[in-house]
């Protein structure tokens, strides 16, 4: 009986109950440098871990755009090159104001820097690095996230 009950848990139940993740856009931000790439990072607010410009959708605005639109309040990207096209994803729980913590799914997508600003949105509550992908592997928590730069 207790086998039959696990089952069912298991196959029915657990997964009616479970929410949907939620959905958020990244900008992966990268320049070449000679035969050497290098990605930004930046450090979260709340944390101070080092993760890439992200958020939440913005209406109006298509994925990329909104990612695009990150990518400037948090790292100061004022002009780069977009891909339309999302590079991979990566999930992570987010725990929101409310303490609660959600399941989020990341779309990332690349933009190559062609300009970068002192003077940015968030600029007083963030701190900006470039670094080569390998090392932006071993800089951030999300493993899915790693593997991403690991195939730069």
């Amino acid at each position: 009986m207790v086998r039959h009950l696990r089952e069912v848990w298991g196959s029915y139940l657990s997964p009616m109950l479970q929410r949907p993740k939620r959905l958020q856009v990244a900008a992966l931000c990268y320049r070449d440098r000679g035969d050497d790439r290098e990605v930004l990072l930046v450090t979260s607010r709340d944390t101070g871990r080092w993760i890439i410009p992200k958020g939440w959708p913005i209406r109006g605005l298509s994925s990329p755009e909104a990612a695009m639109q990150e990518a400037w309040e948090e790292a100061g990207v004022s002009d780069g090159h977009l891909e339309t096209e999302s590079i991979g994803t990566y999930t992570y729980d987010k725990t929101l104001r409310s303490g609660l913590p959600v399941a989020v799914e990341t779309l990332v997508y690349s933009v190559e820097v062609e300009n970068l600003e002192e003077d940015f949105p968030e600029a007083q509550e963030r701190r900006r690095k470039w670094v080569s992908p390998s090392d932006a592997a071993g800089l951030v928590q999300e493993s899915e996230l790693k593997s991403i730069f690991r195939t730069l």
